[in-house]
């Protein structure tokens, strides 16, 4: 947002989008009660990492410090809770070390306000070598965030189902957590688009079920309503990963 001089606005914009997200949710949760729905107040990337120098004439250059982190997550993190949010999710996560000054300002909040608040964590294997931008493979990046308790870990956007499913097989032997996996609709073309549809998504996404991988599945960039009915469809037909060890 300060790229933008639009620092101001970011408490109003995280808390209005939750108020507005989990008055629909109740609305839903009114109709179907045998069905709840969440919300998930979602802190993203940032555009800018601690771990990595963006000037390729010196390394040890950083255009943030995880004290800059901190207090801006911590923003983030007081707004969505204040509107609402039943769970917070740090996802696309590029950087660990962004992720970590994420956790630690839900943590400073948690404690302030002397409240417990369930945490997703989702990192993002940024291409075929099956690595973070940070260089981390996804054992690396399930270690490093697993000092605190989560409600699940895992990965979304950057690959399609079926190139993800390696990963989620580590995170799923490795991990006491829920595992989430939110694949992207395929790989974007040369516009940018994404053409895999809802059928073929889903054909892809049977094998994480069949193979008892995940807890939480969704989807990412160019997936639609259509998407998400055909995964949900799908998955109702399978019971979710056995946990390792029950989280309170």
């Amino acid at each position: 947002m300060g790229d933008y001089e639009m620092e101001d606005f970011v408490y109003d914009f995280n808390y209005e989008s939750a108020v507005i997200a989990k008055k629909v949710a109740e609305e839903y949760t009114l109709k179907t009660p045998e069905k709840p729905r969440f919300v998930a107040g979602s802190m993203g990337s940032t555009n800018k990492t601690a771990s990595m120098s963006p000037d390729v004439n010196d390394s040890g250059f950083r255009a943030i410090s995880f004290d800059e982190l901190r207090v801006a997550y911590k923003q983030q993190v007081e707004a969505l809770l204040d509107g609402g949010v039943d769970v917070l999710l740090i996802e696309t996560i590029t950087d660990t070390l962004n992720c970590k000054a994420a956790l630690f300002a839900i943590e400073e909040v948690k404690e302030e306000r002397n409240i417990d608040v369930p945490i997703m964590v989702s990192g993002t294997i940024t291409d075929a070598s099956g690595r973070t931008l940070t260089g981390q493979t996804a054992e690396a990046f399930l270690i490093s965030v697993s000092h605190i308790p989560l409600l699940t870990v895992g990965f979304n956007c950057a690959l399609g189902a079926k190139d993800l499913t390696p990963h989620l097989e580590v995170l799923s032997q490795k991990s006491e957590f829920g595992i989430s996996a939110h694949p992207n609709a395929g790989l974007p073309n040369a516009f940018g688009e994404y053409d895999q549809n809802p059928e073929q998504m889903a054909s892809q996404i049977k094998e994480y079920l069949e193979k008892g991988l995940v807890n939480i599945i969704g989807g990412c960039c160019g997936t639609t309503p259509a998407h998400i009915k055909a995964i949900a469809d799908l998955a109702k037909n399978y019971a979710p990963r056995p946990l390792m060890v029950e989280h309170s």
